[in-house]
């Protein structure tokens, strides 16, 4: 009996072996019916025809040669076949219901070759229980091969997931822009696991409004999107175009929900969204795109975009192990974009309040020529509250100001603001450099003071300095400030020096003196006034930096801004760390026949040959029209000194610009402005002073003051 049962099992094993494409094909169909996910893996069901028909050649071979099937090996492709499962992110479930299907198939196949044979009941039924018993030691023992290929291949999977969320975390989010950080991502997609990545956001976004989704048509912008090929063929948005979202679209509908969608493309069906243009279909019948993935940028409650992976040239389908990769890499990178946007966001405003809050353009004076520029910081510590100035003050001179507030943002920037216009206040006082720095720290001290514990601590550094190019001398003080470089003309060509300026500290300690240097320089010296941005290189010593500082500003050139050019490019390469102001000034002289100047006798007598000598000094300058209005406020302010003040009293005019009148003496007791009454016999000649001249007032000097006044010249 025996024998027969080994005769049967044998013969019953050739003929199914004969059959083998036939039942391969048959046991195909009928799992694609008990296992429909199968069928979202092409490259699997192919695999699985052959590890059916290499279970059927191994059955065949063990049961018509008489061997024990119970000890046969499980087929190369069996186990590979697990392989290729694990890898498209099937589950294990599955795997074991394919396999359990197909091995009853086989069976069945068996058990109808062997009614074929014979009609024996009992010679078929022992030849049933045998095979049923070997059968089922083959699928337990190759069942366990199966897991563990499996088991093997989803341990890696999970591996390389890992390694690559850990690359994304390296790669992606590098820097606070957004386009860039898009295109990491990008970058990173079309390494790993998609063949096109295209990265859109929502034109709300890019314009700094509310992220959230209006109703109706969304706008979308493409700012990033990287493929296989080079170029990116593959897309048919360009990097930078904008186009419509498709109301009731599968993006649509992913911006809406915050869901991500997963599709494989049928080309006998294909999605709306992707076919609403001829370009769409061409792309898609050319490429052979086949597989999609569309995931929502949200952060912070945000919607901010989508992101969208395509595969072609990969022939598997996106599996669920890649929708939770990809997942994984763009919810990292959605915050790191919106990082950027609110980066950018706040340096727009920090710069643009910075701006608005620079000089837009020189004044006009005569005292120097200037040149100016302002560069913002390239790293993500944003704009800071660098600044300069230049004030036009009393008796032709200007007063030039460059400082630099400690930190970044928005609140530098205000810092800066606030700062800058004390500054132009103080100097429209008239004060020297030292002094004037004293009452700034003041105003650092009562800001700080204002501040709330919680916010930054308010300091700052500043240089002043006032230049008078009658006397051609230039008044300098320093609050922590680094000090200025100065070519004088005779010494270009040997390069610029660095004065011995006190420097005091920084704005904000309080109570500490500043001190004032006075320099004589020649007509036509150089000035360059500079934040500590400029000398502060990773690549080079402060030593080096000032060397190349010196040579760009001795070498020739046709204009000053021509020399902010040529220093900028020599130390600023690249974007800089901190922020960069420069102001260059070129000293100018008053000739000699432009200022006219006559020490007045402590008489009243005096007064009258004081505007004679005004008159015919008008005269030579051909200022006839002005020479009334001049007597009258030359007549008001002598007498006022000869009578207020002490001797030695002092009349100087100048020809610039303007028509200036200063009057002089010892006394430091300034005159006010007030309406005379009625019945008063005084008061009345400095509001006549005050209605004649564009502009007067007082400034002190260490021998008194100063009474000056300024006229608008007439028109030649």
């Amino acid at each position: 009996m025996e024998s027969d049962v080994d005769v049967i099992l044998s013969k019953a094993a050739r003929g199914v072996v004969g059959r083998a494409a036939e039942l391969a094909d048959q046991l195909a169909q009928h799992l694609s019916v008990k296992v429909p996910e199968l069928t979202e893996y092409e490259d699997i069901v192919r695999l699985g025809g052959v590890s059916i028909a290499d279970n059927i050649a191994v059955w065949g071979d063990a049961l018509e040669n008489g061997l024990d099937l119970t000890r046969v090996e499980a087929p190369v492709s069996f186990v590979e076949y697990a392989r290729r499962f694990a890898r498209a992110g099937g589950r294990i479930s599955s795997l074991l219901r394919t396999y359990r299907y197909g091995q009853a198939g086989l069976l069945r196949a068996m058990l109808a070759e062997m009614n074929r044979l014979t009609k024996d009941p009992v010679l078929i039924n022992a030849a049933t229980v045998k095979l049923s018993g070997m059968i089922l030691e083959f699928i337990d023992r190759t069942s366990e091969q199966a897991v563990a290929a499996y088991q093997e291949e989803r341990d890696r999977w999970v591996q390389r997931r890992l390694s690559l969320v850990n690359e994304a975390n390296v790669r992606v989010g590098t820097t606070l822009d957004i386009a860039g950080t898009a295109d990491e991502l990008a970058a990173v997609g079309t390494d790993y696991f998609a063949d096109l990545v295209a990265v859109d956001l929502l034109d709300s976004v890019l314009l700094e409004r509310d992220a959230e989704p209006v109703p109706g048509p969304l706008t979308l912008h493409r700012v990033a999107q990287r493929s296989v090929w080079e170029g990116c063929p593959d897309a048919v948005v360009k990097t930078g175009q904008s186009y419509v979202c498709p109301e009731g679209s599968e993006p649509a509908r992913v911006l809406a929900t915050g869901q991500p969608w997963r599709c494989r493309i049928d080309a006998s069906a294909l999605p709306v969204w992707l076919t609403q243009s001829p370009a769409h279909r061409a792309v898609i019948a050319e490429y052979g795109i086949h597989s999609v993935l569309v995931l929502p940028l949200q952060a912070r409650g945000k919607t901010l975009g989508l992101a969208q992976f395509f595969r072609h040239r990969t022939a598997a389908s996106f599996s669920d192990d890649d929708l939770l990769l990809a997942q994984e890499i763009t919810k990292r990178t959605a915050v790191y974009i919106d990082n950027a946007r609110r980066y950018t966001h706040e340096r727009s405003t920090a710069l643009t309040l910075q701006r608005s809050l620079l000089q837009r353009r020189p004044p006009q004076q005569s005292a120097v020529e200037v040149a100016s520029r302002y560069q913002p910081a390239g790293s993500h510590a944003g704009v800071g509250g660098d600044w300069y100035d230049v004030i036009p003050l009393s008796g032709a001179r200007v007063a030039l100001v460059v400082g630099d507030v400690i930190g970044h943002g928005i609140h530098a920037s205000a810092t800066m603001g606030r700062l800058r216009m004390a500054v132009r206040t103080l100097a429209d006082v008239d004060l020297p450099p030292g002094e004037l720095l004293t009452h700034l720290d003041d105003v650092v001290v009562r800001l700080q003071q204002e501040e709330s514990p919680t916010e930054d601590e308010i300091s700052a550094t500043c240089l002043y300095a006032v230049y008078d190019p009658v006397a051609r001398v230039c008044a300098l003080a320093s609050a922590g400030h680094v000090p200025p470089r100065v070519v004088l003309p005779a010494t270009a060509p040997a390069g610029a020096a660095t004065p011995d300026l006190p420097i005091g500290p920084p704005l904000g300690l309080g109570g500490l003196p500043f001190e004032t240097l006075e320099l004589e320089l020649p007509e036509g010296s150089l000035l360059a006034l500079y934040t500590d941005g400029l000398t502060e290189s990773r690549s080079r010593t402060t030593g080096d930096e000032l060397d190349v500082l010196n040579h760009a500003l001795t070498q020739p050139a046709a204009s000053l801004e021509r020399v902010c050019d040529t220093v900028l490019g020599a130390l600023l390469p690249d974007l800089p760390q901190d922020d960069v102001a420069l102001l260059l000034a070129r000293t100018r002289g008053l000739d000699t026949g432009q200022v006219a100047a006559w020490d007045i006798p402590s008489d009243p007598a005096a007064v009258a040959g004081a505007r004679r000598d005004a008159s015919e000094q008008l005269a030579a300058w051909g200022l006839d029209d002005s020479a009334f209005v001049t007597e009258l406020i030359v007549s008001e302010l002598v007498t006022n000194a000869i009578r207020y003040g002490r001797p030695p009293v002092r009349l100087r005019l100048i020809h610039d610009r303007s028509l200036v009148c200063e009057v002089s003496d010892a006394s430091s007791t300034a005159p006010l402005l007030r309406r005379a009454r009625l019945f008063d016999e005084g008061g009345r000649g400095l509001m006549l002073v005050a209605q004649l001249a564009q502009r007067w007032g007082t400034r002190h000097t260490r021998e008194g003051k100063i009474i000056w006044t300024e006229q608008d010249l007439p028109a030649r």
